[in-house]
């Protein structure tokens, strides 16, 4: 078993590096104050090509495996993990998902516009009264002629009031997941509303939003694969979606194991760097070792993906354990600073709200270990 990246898994990995370390990380404390990323993110995000990675360059993408997309979003967790999530919403479950099930006319139409930043995808799956049970969802798409007027409301959707674009997942058939599915939906369209959800805990910056759809007409041209298949459409792009927030997880706890190892070297008590006290440590051990074990989990998950293999379970075990280990990591940082973790002059109260929706979106920490348990037991306990 080799672990090494490749020589060019390295170049992306330290250009992704150096790009957030300049143009991310000292911007993300003000975004986070006045809550809302910098819009123009977006071009700087396309003109590296990483909202095209793993799309394929005839659509406009840049190419690279899922192992390359893992790296990205590591390094975009570690700077402001808000970035994390436009990326990884618009690039990782829409035009991944247009790529894997859309027709000719609809990948031509929508995936070069995403890949080179001109419009942002949603991904608009959560309703108000639905969340883990996606399959009972009740946004409903009603036949009318040769098209669909979809009615409803979404709920805590990322890129939703920057979005051009939404893929929107509706009952078209009878109760449960067989009875769902999915369409593009052109933000411009007649009756769709959306509003920014502010005075959130953590991601701040992210312009996450509710949506609302009063009869909004779609052409059965713009349903995303067969009738009845969004189910399907939204767990495989969760599946995958999983190991981005795991990713970015591990990015997140590497930022504060660094900010937690620069301070501890920096500030002094009873006479010598904090550093020096074995219980500081010991908590800076616990982060760096959960840390690479996080890691090495979505390393497995991203190979697992990239070589063909069944990885669903392997996603939700790094998912699970990434996004707990980040909220420990963020939770120690705080304590090694002390007081002054309890103010955002320094990063580490950010990662700490940051952290916490990790454990809740694409699958709390609770669902993961349903999935993981039913894999392992053949028994489902839902």
């Amino acid at each position: 078993m080799d672990l090494t990246l490749s020589e060019e898994q390295q170049q992306l990995r330290d250009l992704a590096r150096d790009w957030v370390e300049r143009e991310v990380v000292p911007h993300a404390t003000e975004w986070d104050r006045i809550e809302q990323v910098d819009p123009k993110i977006v071009g700087k995000l396309a003109e590296l090509g990483f909202l095209g990675l793993g799309i394929a360059e005839e659509h406009g993408g840049s190419g690279g495996d899922f192992l390359d997309y893992a790296l990205l979003m590591e390094e975009l967790g570690r700077g402001d993990t808000s970035v994390r999530g436009i990326v990884s919403v618009s690039l990782g479950l829409v035009a991944k998902s247009i790529q894997a099930y859309g027709d000719a006319e609809q990948k031509q139409r929508w995936l070069p516009a995403l890949c080179t930043g001109e419009t942002l995808g949603c991904f608009a799956l959560t309703e108000p009264g639905t969340g883990s049970d996606a399959g009972n969802l009740v946004t409903r798409a009603v036949r009318d002629g040769d098209g669909w007027l979809i009615s409803g409301e979404k709920i805590f959707i990322t890129n939703g009031t920057w979005a051009g674009v939404a893929l929107v997942f509706a009952r078209t058939g009878g109760p449960g997941a067989r009875g769902v599915s999915a369409f593009l939906v052109p933000t411009d369209r007649a009756g769709f509303g959306r509003r920014e959800i502010k005075g959130k805990l953590g991601l701040r910056g992210q312009a996450t939003a509710e949506l609302t759809f009063d009869q909004v007409r779609v052409s059965d041209a713009e349903r995303l694969g067969a009738e009845g298949a969004g189910f399907k459409i939204a767990m495989s792009a969760l599946d995958k979606g999983r190991i981005a927030v795991a990713a970015g997880s591990v990015g997140l706890a590497r930022g504060c194991l660094e900010a937690s190892i620069s301070y501890a070297g920096e500030r002094t008590q009873f006479g010598k760097p904090i550093a020096a006290y074995q219980l500081v440590q010991e908590m800076i051990a616990e982060m760096a070792v959960e840390t690479e074990a996080a890691r090495l989990l979505v390393w497995r998950a991203a190979d697992l993906v990239d070589r063909g293999q069944p990885f669903g379970t392997a996603a939700s075990m790094a998912k699970l354990f990434a996004s707990e280990a980040a909220v420990k990591a963020a939770n120690q940082a705080i304590q090694v600073f002390g007081g002054y973790g309890y103010v955002d002059e320094f990063p580490v109260g950010k990662y700490m709200r940051d952290a916490r929706v990790t454990t809740l979106y694409e699958g709390t920490s609770q669902i993961q270990k349903l999935l993981i348990g039913r894999a392992l037991t053949g028994i489902s306990a839902f």
